[in-house]
């Protein structure tokens, strides 16, 4: 990478390198362990004068999202936290049954189920061929493309201009920043809202949660930076919200330019944060990279040392951001026995690079491991509950980010 992908400034800086790992999403079948797999490099710049951080666009989205392994319903607390959205973009919007309502990567209906619940006109567009199925099988209208300037546009010819167009966790996921923004505004209306939720740099950087770093999310936004993105495709940003979603996400809520008006005041708050932390210069990201090796190190010694006093430990979840952090860690199955997973589909499959065997979630009752590594730790609360069986036979819980913590209880941490 030589050039920033949304401002085009070579004044690009390193972030952290964590070296080369296989696309987080390419789950293996047992056929494929004895090929080879590609792996690109993953290395995290920012780029000094607009301040957007981003990573080469090694792989393209058409690779990756052509059949996908990720499934939004699967998680019990995204989608309540959908119906939520729905509930109070409704009220706040005054969506009524005249309304339209557009989701771009609109994955399996989780979000737009409850718009057509309620009556309101929706479309999603999804990529996805398998996903985009399990949609129009929920009965959530779905359209398989790419978003960009000639879909927004088809779209619109066709159904009309959407009131509100919903684009969650997909800005991070297309390295054609500037078109797929000029996709939204194709889609939306001249008087209508966009509201966009993406997992925020600061945290990112504040919590060490460098496991979402994967060649799937090309960029990863402070509010500065999304403000000059937005810009680029003619959306001005006009209010912000700061989500614990994704271990802290910022949902932008955006119009067209010509119809935003000034934007409120927690726009104003959250770039002074931004700012205080350093995000506006060299200085905030320059010890980032120690502190990520220090969360492998800890890692690593919890896993060997429980490995040498003959314990067992097994995984919970085979998402995405684990896969970087089990290929950054270079953990395989002598110190992680499996790994389970609710998503039926990655079920007999292995993880990429590490070939950890994932399997249903009742195989942790039935084997009753010492320890249990939580890979999904952005659902820390849900997941508590949901593994308190562990506990029955004196088993712990283990949680890698933000930094290493063994849970006896659900509500007792022992170590830290």
């Amino acid at each position: 990478m030589t050039r920033c992908r949304l401002c085009g400034s070579a004044a690009l800086a390193s972030v952290v390198d964590l070296g080369a790992t296989p696309p987080c999403e390419s789950f293996l079948a047992a056929d494929r362990l004895d090929q080879p797999e590609p792996a690109y490099p993953l290395h995290l710049r920012v780029c000094t004068d607009c301040w957007l951080a981003q990573i080469p666009p090694l792989i393209t989205p058409e690779e990756t999202f052509k059949e996908y392994a990720y499934f939004s319903s699967y998680s019990t607390s995204w989608v309540e936290h959908a119906r939520t959205f729905v509930a109070d973009a409704v009220g706040r919007l005054g969506l009524g049954p005249d309304a339209f309502v557009v989701e771009v990567a609109s994955n399996d209906g989780y979000l737009l189920r409850h718009v057509v619940d309620r009556g309101i006109r929706c479309l999603g567009i999804e990529p996805s061929v398998n996903v985009g199925a399990a949609a129009r099988d929920a009965g959530v209208p779905t359209l398989t493309e790419f978003l960009s300037p000639d879909t927004g546009s088809a779209v619109r010819a066709e159904h009309g201009p959407a009131d509100l167009v919903v684009a969650n966790n997909v800005y991070a996921h297309i390295p054609d920043v500037i078109g797929f923004t000029q996709g939204l505004r194709a889609l939306v209306a001249d008087d209508g809202w966009v509201s966009i939720e993406v997992q925020h740099l600061l945290t990112l950087i504040e919590e060490n949660q460098y496991d979402t770093i994967y060649h799937e999310h090309f960029q990863y936004y402070t509010v500065a930076s999304a403000i000059r993105a937005l810009a680029s495709g003619g959306l001005a940003l006009v209010d912000v919200e700061l989500l614990p979603t994704h271990g802290g996400s910022i949902r932008l809520w955006a119009r067209p330019a010509e119809a935003a008006g000034e934007p409120t005041r927690r726009v104003a708050d959250v770039l002074a944060r931004e700012k205080a932390a350093g995000l506006q210069e060299l200085s905030g990201y320059t010890e980032f990279s120690a502190r990520v090796a220090k969360v492998r190190r800890d890692l690593l010694k919890f896993l060997v040392e429980a490995a040498e006093r003959g314990e067992t430990v097994v995984g919970y979840g085979a998402p995405g951001k684990g896969n970087t952090l089990l290929n950054h860690c270079g953990i395989r199955p002598d110190l992680l026995a499996y790994t389970v997973d609710r998503n039926p589909y990655k079920h007999g499959r292995f993880t990429p690079g590490t070939r950890i065997p994932i399997l249903p979630p009742e195989r942790i009752a039935a084997d009753r491991p010492d320890y249990v590594l939580v890979l999904p730790w952005n659902l820390r609360a849900e997941l508590v509950e949901q593994l308190s069986f562990v506990h029955d036979w004196g088993g712990r819980l283990v949680f890698p980010i933000p930094e290493l913590s063994i849970v006896e209880a659900a509500s007792r941490k022992v170590t830290a």
